[in-house]
């Protein structure tokens, strides 16, 4: 009974004001649903959410990394690993059928919801129209852990079919480690090249690792 007071007050929160003005620690809690022993569910997410640093820490924690927490078995750790893989599905949808305008922290987020994870190199594009709306995202090339080869045409062919202005380059580095390599910064100098000829714009690449990222447009690279 105690828990189910306790979350009470973020179901009320949720219900009148919105899921947004709810604390990370408050809405893990409503996940998780049930403590431990001797441990609210609140204690809990609080201790989970410190412990890795973030929620994002937390959602992207492997099974071996819980081995010495109390309270987090394979059941909650195949709840969290939902909870992620539900947010990731949504933002690969919300994308597209909302036409959303993109802003860099929006891009930001969504590309790291989509690549953090993956265990192979992946080459993905952002198709927008003048106005920066998405018209399509493509995960266009998949290498190997190290490697993803590239093809500057390819990308421009795909933005023709859509009549897009711009494109949003991305990749990901299964190392963890976001810093762009040289060649890297050769494709994107090929991929801007080629876009130049059919006047479509190259906005940013974003190299993403884990926990970390790499904007070419943040440091003027573009």
């Amino acid at each position: 009974m105690e828990e189910e007071d306790e979350l009470l007050l973020p179901r009320e929160k949720l219900l009148r004001n919105g899921v947004t003005p709810l604390t990370d620690d408050e809405l893990l809690a409503l996940f998780l649903r049930t403590g431990t022993p001797g441990k609210t569910v609140f204690t809990l997410a609080k201790e989970l959410i410190a412990h890795f640093g973030s929620l994002y820490g937390l959602l992207t924690a492997d099974l071996a990394q819980f081995k010495h927490i109390g309270g987090i078995g394979v059941a909650k750790y195949a709840q969290l690993r939902a909870i992620a893989e539900l947010a990731r599905r949504f933002n690969n949808v919300r994308l597209e059928k909302e036409a959303l305008i993109l802003t860099p922290a929006m891009t930001r987020e969504y590309l790291q919801s989509q690549l953090t994870d993956i265990e192979r190199e992946i080459f993905m594009v952002i198709f927008v129209d003048n106005r920066n709306r998405v018209l399509k995202h493509s995960c266009l090339f998949a290498g190997t852990l190290s490697h993803v080869e590239v093809h500057p045409r390819e990308i421009v062919r795909e933005a023709i079919k859509v009549n897009a202005a711009g494109v949003i380059l991305a990749h990901n580095h299964p190392s963890g480690c976001a810093e762009p390599s040289r060649a890297d910064k050769e494709i994107t100098e090929r991929i801007i090249k080629c876009c130049q000829f059919m006047d479509i714009r190259v906005l940013d690449h974003l190299i993403i690792g884990r926990g970390e990222y790499i904007s070419f447009a943040e440091h003027g690279w573009i």
